[in-house]
């Protein structure tokens, strides 16, 4: 392979908890001293879920360097840990590609021991043992080094490293303004500059020596990369960034003069032309070139391509004084009353620039109100012209304004790409020449600006999305696990944004909460399947939320990070059977947790504590409905069904209201409708019951299998392919259909169901007429809410076996 660009990304494809800064100056200390790149992420499984749905890491993976790679990263497949984790590349004196994998010590951090074709055995030398695992013909050496794990594919580096630490001041500073929240974070050091990544397709501008070191902060969603980040060159006439040393960052504004099908463009700024000049002639080692007027009150210059085309552009802040330098210059020709000129010094940039500019063709010339254009293509420039007059020019196209909403205005150096472009970079990285079908990528970029000693990086990768229209609903992300699901998405609020989460369980028994761009925040294994709702809790009545729910044998509370809060989890030997009922009856946030055992309830509160005062003794029959707290005036219920009686109790657990007459409970809940109680009984009856015990029976003819749901005010049933919301009747197709579920969200009801054999997602008003393009695609029912707080609402479902569906309706 000729170099590995984006590695930081590829290396993911392939794998796809706190720790101090003491612990990570461990890791990084132990990195071979020939590393090209580190790679750190502080979460594995989110690193992985994030690249298994990007959309453009996915479009990598059929490069055969990817494939090489991927052998040689195998091992990290097996790797078990909520620490953080570092991966080193680089290569040996041989050309031989060299991995290594740093990382906390834990317990079955690397359990290979249930794989098939696998093999382990020491190796004992003087210094130290050194395990040797083999796993399908790919070996890992390994040895722990003061409680820190060190592994690698080839035994010398490992031999090597528990004797030789030596450590990169610069590149341990550097690497510690890592930002902890990002997917992940890279560190290439470009002296080592065996995979160093290239930038740039422009072949004597890659071999430039740019900088030294770059940490890149790295967040990636379906459908985009966002990378922050510095650069630092300690060589500070050898390295092409410095040019910009002393100089101030200026507006980007050469995109308005690129039509909109331009495949790259390339700027430079500065404001002061003599300082950057004198920079970039020590860089190329030659004394200043001869003063050039027509650079004195330029601002901007920069490079332009499309197809076999080229220009070059100059911004200048006194268009007066720079057409001044050139007015002598003969006339070509008129177009749309724009002279185009010749040029007699077509060599002038590549002479002054070089190696920003290379091309030296720039025979013709256009001025464009502060705007200078030079080209040898005489149609390139008069499609210039027309862009800018027509306003279809680059900048204020969509996909530019899109993009630009994650980066600077200013810039001392800006690289726009488009998908040719894109395509035109990754050929000079990889030794196959793809030409990738990447056309939804209308818009990349990265730039640079220069801030003493160092230069802040942002760059985009970005699949462009056509504005939204009014009264539609497009499909936002599909989030894939590794395995199926076992529960439908649920939502919580993530208190540090008050965004909406997805919380989501797989048959393996692992618990995701996902934001909905497909960021996995944790991962955590529980001990069986989570029953009904979860819950959100702000325990210690300081604004951050934990989630609370049951599984068969656990009561669990667990913190953002996915941490269990102590005393949590409760562990039962005997079976929960309903799902976990959490009161708070005063609003004061002194939670009750009740817990159902078949005919038993027990009553914690948030400590993980028996309520003493909670004196309900054991059911006739087993309870076959959830406990539910409802308030009516002053008064608190407790409600749940037991057989065939209703038992309706006060706080301490004793009898509030005595229902004398027996109820054939349906398999739906109990609900507080017009300040009754009210369920249905088998025969497709409403039931309810007052707070004297009184009970009234309502016959709805609804089929032995239906469904109902309430809200305080509105009765919504659904029997057979019979949906009624309030007296509103709307007739479904026949189908398999879930039960039905009420919003009310933006002053507006929405009621959803989902027909489970048509995988159809249902949604009405509250006059039952369906909003606007529904059916869309589902598999479980939707989850409605605005989940970021915009004007537009959200919608969440169970895609394919293994995946989640993010709507946005506008």
């Amino acid at each position: 392979m000729r170099n590995l660009s984006f590695a930081f990304i590829l290396v993911f494809i392939l794998i796809g908890c706190e720790n101090d800064r003491t612990s990570v100056s461990n890791l990084i200390s132990l990195a071979p001293e020939n590393s090209s790149i580190i790679i750190r992420t502080k979460n594995m499984e989110s690193l992985k879920s994030s690249l298994n749905n990007n959309d453009f890491v996915n479009s990598l993976t059929t490069y055969k360097d990817v494939q090489l790679l991927k052998q040689k990263l195998s091992s990290l497949n097996h790797l078990k840990t909520n620490n953080t984790v570092l991966i080193c590349l680089g290569k040996d004196a041989k050309d031989s590609l060299q991995v290594s994998i740093i990382t906390k010590y834990t317990k079955n951090l690397f359990a290979v021991d249930s794989l098939p074709n696998h093999s382990s055995e020491t190796i004992t030398t003087k210094q130290q043992s050194i395990t040797k695992t083999t796993i399908n013909k790919q070996t890992l050496y390994s040895i722990v080094i003061d409680s820190v794990f060190f592994g690698s594919n080839q035994r010398a580096l490992v031999e090597a490293t528990s004797h030789n630490l030596k450590q990169n001041k610069t590149l341990e500073k550097i690497y510690h303004t890592a930002d902890d929240n990002n997917t992940l974070s890279v560190l290439i050091n470009s002296k080592n500059n065996a995979l160093v990544p290239s930038f740039f397709e422009d072949t004597k501008l890659d071999k430039t020596a740019f900088s030294n070191y770059y940490l890149l902060d790295t967040d990636l969603s379906q459908d985009q990369i966002l990378i922050s980040g510095i650069t630092k060159a300690t060589d500070s006439s050898k390295s092409l960034i410095n040019s910009f040393k002393n100089t101030i960052p200026q507006e980007n504004l050469i995109a308005k003069v690129c039509p909109i099908d331009v495949d790259h463009f390339m700027s430079f700024t500065f404001d002061n032309y003599k300082t950057f000049q004198d920079n970039l002639s020590a860089f190329k080692t030659q004394d200043s070139l001869s003063k050039t007027a027509i650079f004195d009150n330029a601002s901007e210059i920069g490079i332009l391509k499309r197809n076999q085309s080229q220009a070059v552009v100059i911004h200048s802040i006194d268009a007066l004084s720079t057409e001044e330098t050139i007015a002598s210059q003969p006339l070509l020709e008129t177009y749309r009353e724009v002279a185009i000129h010749t040029f007699e010094n077509p060599t002038l940039f590549s002479q002054h620039f070089s190696p920003l500019i290379t091309y030296n063709l720039a025979s013709n010339y256009i001025q464009i109100d502060d705007f200078f254009v030079f080209s040898d293509d005489v149609s390139f420039l008069k499609d210039i012209i027309a862009s800018y007059q027509n306003h279809t020019n680059l900048y204020e196209s969509n996909a530019y304004q899109n993009m630009m909403e994650h980066l600077s205005d200013e810039s001392s150096l800006f690289v726009f790409k488009n998908a040719n472009g894109l395509n035109a970079v990754l050929d000079a990285n990889f030794s196959e020449n793809k030409n990738l079908k990447i056309d939804s990528y209308k818009a990349s970029a990265i730039q640079f600006s220069y801030d003493t000693d160092f230069a802040l990086i942002n760059a985009i990768i970005q699949k462009n999305k056509a504005k939204a229209v009014s009264n539609s609903i497009s499909e936002e992300a599909t989030i894939k696990l590794d395995d199926d699901l076992l529960i439908n998405p649920q939502l919580v609020t993530d208190y540090t944004t008050n965004h909406k989460d997805i919380v989501v369980q797989d048959v393996k028994n692992n618990l995701y909460q996902i934001t909905k761009d497909g960021k996995v925040l944790w991962k955590k294994q529980l001990d069986g399947k989570i029953l009904g709702n979860i819950e959100q809790i702000d325990l210690y009545k300081n604004g951050k939320l934990q989630v609370a729910f049951v599984t068969p044998k656990r009561v669990y509370v667990i913190d953002r990070n996915g941490k269990d809060v102590s005393p949590y989890p409760l562990k039962f030997n005997d079976a929960i059977t309903q799902p976990l009922s959490v009161f708070d009856y005063d609003n004061k946030k002194d939670y009750r947790l009740l817990v159902c055992q078949g005919k038993n309830l027990l009553m914690y509160d948030k400590y993980g504590k028996i309520v003493k005062g909670f004196t309900y003794k054991k059911a006739d029959n087993t309870i076959n409905t959830q406990p539910k707290h409802f308030r009516i005036g002053r008064k608190d219920y407790i409600v749940f069904g037991q057989g065939q009686k209703m038992e309706i109790l006060d706080r301490t657990g004793k009898t509030r209201i005595n229902v004398k007459e027996t109820i054939n409970f349906s398999n739906n809940d109990i609900f507080l409708y017009n300040d009754k109680f009210t369920t249905t009984n088998t025969k497709g009856d409403l039931v309810q019951i007052d707070e004297k015990g009184r009970v009234n029976t309502t016959h709805l003819n609804l089929a032995e299998r239906h469904f109902i749901t309430t809200t305080s005010k509105t009765l919504v049933t659904l029997s057979e392919n019979n949906l009624t919301i309030k007296s509103n009747k709307m007739e479904l197709d026949f189908g398999d259909y879930t039960a039905p579920k009420i919003y009310y969200l933006n002053d507006k009801i929405y009621v959803a169901t989902t027909d489970l054999q048509a995988n159809k997602v249902y949604l009405f008003d509250s006059q039952a007429k369906p909003i606007n393009n529904f059916p869309v695609f589902g598999n479980s029912t939707i989850l409605l809410d605005n989940f970021d707080k915009d004007k537009t609402l959200e919608a969440v479902t169970k895609g394919d076996s293994n995946s989640i569906i993010v709507y946005e309706i506008n």
